[in-house]
């Protein structure tokens, strides 16, 4: 059989399920870490609930991702997660579904363990938005999901340190109100709206443009052109104004 009809025949199966994204929808990447726990509580154990080290991988990793040649408009991460917002006319590959998941999730995983010294992997999957208003409800989900983790986590690690076991803190932490939670830590000295604003909100990283001095070649004369660079929010806004933030990172319909 000559190898273009076996080609032909077998690519079939390849690309049957080929899914492409619509032109104009937004799509949103979120990368998790695999088996996470394990790897920064007991293989690397990071300060417990939370770690700068880690903290910094995750925001580096981030950064990679803007960097590595999609179109990516924001990038917000928060304990082992990050999710990524391309830009609507982001065009690669045809838009296949696909190649974004593979590409970015190993893209972090590369960088992560490059960061780490042992071996992380993320997995990644898409949705695709229809509407400005779906991303930036998207991205309030995500940041009060990083809020009730971190409370949670704060909470856990607490009776964790005072002895309780894994069981004994988990039925401590599980159903009880957020109030109760909050008197918990502050019983203890930690008043948890004092934190650190990332371990409670996440962070982000998104592309600004600043001016930049510099000479014409030509005249000599001074001048300033504008530049762009990923500029990185560790105390990103709360409910409304970090929806209006992320409608002003959204390029005009």
């Amino acid at each position: 059989m000559k190898f273009n009809d076996l080609d032909a025949r077998l690519r079939v199966f390849e690309t049957a399920h080929d899914h492409c994204a619509l032109p104009g929808l937004y799509l949103v990447a979120r990368l998790d870490g695999r088996g996470f726990t394990r790897l920064t509580k007991e293989v690397h154990p990071f300060e417990a609930p939370f770690d700068v080290r880690m903290r910094d991988y995750m925001a580096e990793t981030t950064r990679h991702l803007l960097e590595c040649g999609f179109r990516i408009v924001y990038g917000y991460t928060q304990s082992d997660e990050i999710s990524l917002l391309l830009h609507p006319s982001e065009d690669s590959f045809g838009r296949k579904l696909r190649k974004y998941t593979s590409v970015l999730a190993g893209e972090a995983s590369a960088k992560f363990s490059l960061l780490l010294g042992d071996i992380g992997v993320f997995d990644c999957r898409i949705s695709q938005l229809p509407r400005r208003d779906n991303v930036v409800d998207y991205f309030r989900w995500r940041q009060e999901d990083a809020a009730r983790n971190s409370l949670n986590a704060h909470c856990y690690w607490l009776l964790r340190k005072q002895g309780s076991s894994v069981a004994e803190a988990t039925v401590q932490v599980k159903g009880q109100r957020t109030a109760t939670k909050h008197d918990l830590l502050f019983a203890h000295g930690i008043n948890y709206n004092e934190l650190p604003a990332w371990q409670k909100r996440g962070l982000g990283l998104y592309w600004e443009e600043y001016p930049k001095a510099g000479l014409n070649p030509h005249t000599q004369e001074p001048v300033e052109t504008m530049r762009r660079r990923l500029a990185l929010n560790l105390e990103l806004p709360l409910g409304d104004a970090y929806a209006d933030f992320i409608r002003t990172l959204l390029p005009a319909d």
